[in-house]
């Protein structure tokens, strides 16, 4: 094989690729909308805030209007004086937009409430009226015992306990561990991954199918050998692959931090106002302690991730997953005229592939059980589940045969493929079977 030849092949198919406008569009689109994924949700939730309500309070109970304090979402107006009937007739006209009718207590200890409103209300609001009753009927229920201090005696029984773990290392040394953090990365990466090899295992066979239905091909394979063009094609498309990867990361994350430092101090002060007007007098403020503690493990974690071993498994999983793959989809796109001939053939490489997706996204629950092991060992799914393990600690050993075993059926596959390739590219006029890539394959 001349790789002079291949070498031009794959600048042909690398600068035909990214000057379309497809790659650029695509290119920009992306990033803008991972970032608006990560921003989104908390922007949403401090937008869609409930508009101030007015509900009317009609307690015969005579302990649940002192817990009913006004916040930004309601405004509790004491109606006690008159039926619920009356108020619910007169909701307009009162000005008030529900009534919240609260019984007497009974033997029990106990009452019943109704809200009534014209409109329904959101679940933030009755949430929060609902937890407040209970405040009340609880603190009531305490008081009935008369039972000296015995508010501060409930509070001191309820535990509060955090577990922190921790990762010992080879060197004996402790660091802080939060699984969750563990879990995000581990799914991000089999997401990447399988995204990847799919996307871009997918335009190799169409460019394949697309130069065969123009007759482009015969041309081509005058010149160069069919071999050549496949791995020039294959290698520029990864390379496509790589430079597009490379550009998502540097713009998602620029528009990520940008867009998180104009909205983030922004919602931070409204949820700390909410929060304050939601807490009793007198309770100290701890959510800035908190707050900071989580902070610190996040980082903490993050921090001690082996960093260096995930990109280079990244990298070298991704680029061997990819041409495996890659090498497999050109077969198959050698053989058919149109990509609604490719279903039936591509079925046997799409299954292993989702079924590698699946078992990454399930690692993080048991990373060294046997069908998470197995899975980073087949070479048809180790690509996507052995860079979602690596993050919770594999072996070096298991790292290493993974690789290897990857590697070299890589160089089968692409053995096989080449074979199928120089015999389909050139094939018209009649639809391929598994049975006619098995007689191309013993074709010397």
């Amino acid at each position: 094989m001349n790789t002079h030849i291949v070498s031009i092949i794959i600048k042909r198919e690398y600068l035909n690729r990214v000057k379309k406008k497809s790659f650029l569009i695509v290119t920009f689109v992306v990033p803008v909308l991972f970032a608006a994924i990560c921003v989104l949700p908390s922007l949403i939730m401090y937008a869609a805030k409930e508009e101030a309500k007015t509900v009317a309070v009609v307690d015969a109970s005579g302990i649940v209007l002192p817990y009913l304090n006004d916040t930004e979402s309601a405004v509790y107006a004491d109606y006690s004086a008159f039926s619920p009937d009356t108020v619910k007739a007169k909701l307009g006209e009162l000005g008030v937009d529900a009534l919240l009718s609260i019984s007497a207590l009974n033997e029990e200890k106990t009452l019943t409430a109704e809200l009534f409103s014209e409109k329904p209300l959101g679940m933030e609001l009755t949430e929060s009226i609902n937890d407040k009753i209970n405040d009340a009927v609880e603190a009531y229920r305490v008081e009935s015992y008369e039972i000296e201090d015995l508010d501060n005696i409930m509070k001191s029984i309820k535990a509060n306990v955090k577990l922190t773990s921790y990762t010992i290392g080879e060197d004996g040394k402790e660091t802080v561990s939060e699984t969750g953090v563990y879990m995000i990365v581990s799914m991000l990466l089999g997401m990447i991954i399988y995204m990847f090899i799919a996307l871009f295992g997918g335009m190799v066979m169409s460019s394949v199918i697309e130069e065969k239905a123009s007759r482009v091909v015969e041309v081509l394979v005058s010149s160069v050998k069919a071999t050549e063009l496949m791995f020039g094609k294959i290698i520029g498309v990864a390379l496509v692959a790589i430079t597009q990867f490379a550009l998502w990361i540097i713009l998602a994350g620029a528009l990520t931090v940008g867009a998180t430092s104009i909205f983030a101090p922004k919602m931070d002060a409204a949820a700390m106002t909410e929060m304050a007007g939601m807490a009793a007098p007198g309770t100290p403020d701890l959510t800035s302690v908190a707050t900071d503690s989580e902070a610190s493990v996040i980082f903490s974690t993050l921090g001690n991730l082996p960093l260096g071993e995930i990109l280079i498994c990244f990298f070298v999983f991704f680029i061997f997953g990819y041409l495996l793959y890659a090498s497999l989809f050109a077969a198959i796109g050698s053989a058919v005229e149109n990509e609604a001939d490719t279903q039936q053939l591509q079925i046997p490489l799409t299954i292993p592939l989702l079924l590698g997706f699946f078992i990454a996204l399930y690692a993080f629950k048991a990373p060294d059980s046997a069908v998470v092991f197995w899975g980073s060992m087949i070479p048809f799914t180790s690509p996507i589940v052995m860079i979602a393990r690596i993050p919770f600690g594999v072996a070096t050993w298991e790292i290493i045969l993974s690789a290897v075993l990857l590697i070299a059926t890589f160089a089968g596959c692409a053995y096989v493929s080449s074979k199928i390739y120089k015999v389909g590219i050139l094939m018209f006029g009649k639809k391929s079977t598994w049975k006619d890539l098995w007689k191309w394959l013993k074709l010397k």
